[in-house]
């Protein structure tokens, strides 16, 4: 059996295609051993898989974790190590990845900012544009929310040019 180093290059140069990679009529996966898997689709792509088993109903499963050249063979391989370890923990590594982006997109995404150019982009043109200036500018925003900010921060807010609280 093929070993994808014998195929890859080892740094992070391009494929050398007279090595062997190189697209088919159908897709295709090449070992590396421990469930690593480079996939060779038919149009070229090359992208890295981790087969494992889920730790609970010991279904085979395929994680990704990125395409080459972007993620080096030695890196894919670092990958493959941290995902048996938390097999060996009993964790779903496929899980694990989904729920720490689930929490990293919640902390971006219901932001007092975010939310409050979301509701602006949906009154600004119900509202009369001296009205919606004023909301721009922030001269609507409550002196209890800048005391409230202030409290909780220690320094005393200011407002930039966007009516965004600067402390």
């Amino acid at each position: 059996m093929r070993t994808i180093s014998c195929l890859l290059k080892t740094s992070a140069s391009p494929i050398d295609n007279s090595r062997g990679v190189k697209p088919a009529s159908k897709d295709y996966v090449l070992t590396d051993g421990d469930g690593l898997q480079l996939r060779v689709r038919s149009n070229g792509s090359l992208l890295w898989n981790f087969n494992y088993r889920e730790p609970v109903t010991k279904k085979r499963i395929n994680i990704g974790f990125g395409t080459y050249p972007e993620l080096s063979l030695a890196n894919a391989r670092k990958k493959a190590v941290e995902a048996r370890e938390l097999l060996t923990q009993g964790i779903d590594p496929k899980v694990q990845r989904n729920t720490l982006n689930e929490a990293k997109r919640a902390e971006t995404e219901h932001t007092f900012e975010n939310v409050a150019t979301a509701w602006f982009e949906l009154k600004k043109d119900s509202v009369t544009p001296a009205y919606a200036e004023d909301i721009c500018s922030g001269q609507l925003i409550p002196d209890t929310v800048l005391s409230f900010s202030s409290a909780f921060a220690g320094a005393s807010p200011s407002l930039n040019w966007w009516g965004r609280i600067q402390l």
